[in-house]
């Protein structure tokens, strides 16, 4: 019989393309998952893997393996994973990736809560403004918007991510009026630079009074670029110094909105980017450590009705 370390190395192996991203998913180094996977081949007496100096390919014989044991080796990792602590609590080690400002502003107020209710499990949350890859990166669930779902992942929708224009009293009453998008060219941009691919997205307003109405109320955002930010809450800020117009996802904007520091900019029109949504791997035995803590957010999210707050309408 296979040890179960062994294949588990075989099937992250297959899924992430390499040793060393298998090895990062399982917290053990390279060199060990190749010993594995090599004891692993030779036990079977077959190659399961096609080896190069760059890449890493199932044989023939590897591929009809991974699917005869990818199915069984889930059940049984959500088997152990949802063994109880021994006072009847999910337990475990709990990996959440999300974005900095909205994870300090939203997510972390509820830790108190959650772990009162589940002190058996340990969060260890990342705050980083980019979208990760959850099998290949070992986490276990992450928040984030407007994110297409790779296959093995579902997500769970918590509200619309909405971004809206946003600006100073201070900066609106010194420049030139705003009424249509067109005036938009006249005005110092404070412009966010995509997490992916370190440039500025070009974005497409909507006009909100004519949803379902008229489908070519829409605009393209035309900034003067007066400086370029990585983070959105230093762009919030930027603006509240009255130096420009920034534009921003509603989890943001609602904080400077709310007291007044910055105002919304054309409050017809909004930016339409998908729904933010909580995103974990398809098992159908999802550990329970996970479970909780997606449900903990989803009911969160009901109770405090953050998906109306965070709707630009």
């Amino acid at each position: 019989m296979e040890s179960l370390t062994s294949i588990e190395c075989f099937v992250a192996s297959a899924e992430a393309g390499s040793f060393s991203a298998a090895a990062r998913r399982l917290g053990l180094t390279s060199a060990a998952v190749g010993k594995n996977v090599a004891r692993l081949e030779s036990n079977l007496g077959v190659r399961l893997f096609q080896r190069s100096t760059r890449s890493l390919s199932l044989t023939e014989a590897g591929e009809r393996f991974l699917r005869e044991v990818s199915g069984g080796l889930s059940s049984i990792q959500s088997a152990v994973a949802n063994l109880a602590s021994a006072d009847g609590q999910p337990a475990g080690v709990l990996k959440v990736s999300m974005g900095t400002g909205f994870g300090r502003e939203y997510i972390v107020p509820l830790l108190g809560g959650f772990l009162e209710r589940y002190p058996a499990i340990s969060p260890d949350w990342y705050f980083d403004n980019r979208p990760v890859d959850l099998i290949t990166e070992g986490f276990d669930a992450a928040i984030g918007g407007g994110i297409e779902l790779p296959p093995g992942i579902v997500a769970r929708e918590l509200a619309p991510a909405h971004r809206v224009l946003l600006a100073s009293p201070a900066y609106l009453a010194s420049h030139p009026a705003i009424r249509t998008p067109e005036d938009l060219a006249h005005h110092d941009g404070i412009l966010i630079r995509s997490p992916q691919t370190g440039r500025v997205r070009s974005w497409t307003l909507r006009n909100g009074k004519a949803r379902g109405k008229n489908d070519g109320m829409q605009a393209v955002i035309d900034l003067k670029v007066k400086m370029t930010m990585s983070d959105p809450n230093a762009a919030c800020e930027i603006a509240e110094m009255g130096l420009g117009i920034t534009l921003t996802a509603m989890p943001h904007a609602v904080v400077y909105l709310d007291k007044g520091s910055l105002v919304r900019v054309l409050p017809d029109w909004y930016v339409d980017g998908g729904m933010l949504a909580l995103y974990f791997a398809a098992a159908r035995l999802l550990p329970a450590k996970t479970r909780v803590f997606v449900d903990y957010v989803v009911e969160h999210f009901r109770s405090e009705q953050l998906a109306q707050r965070f709707s630009a309408f």
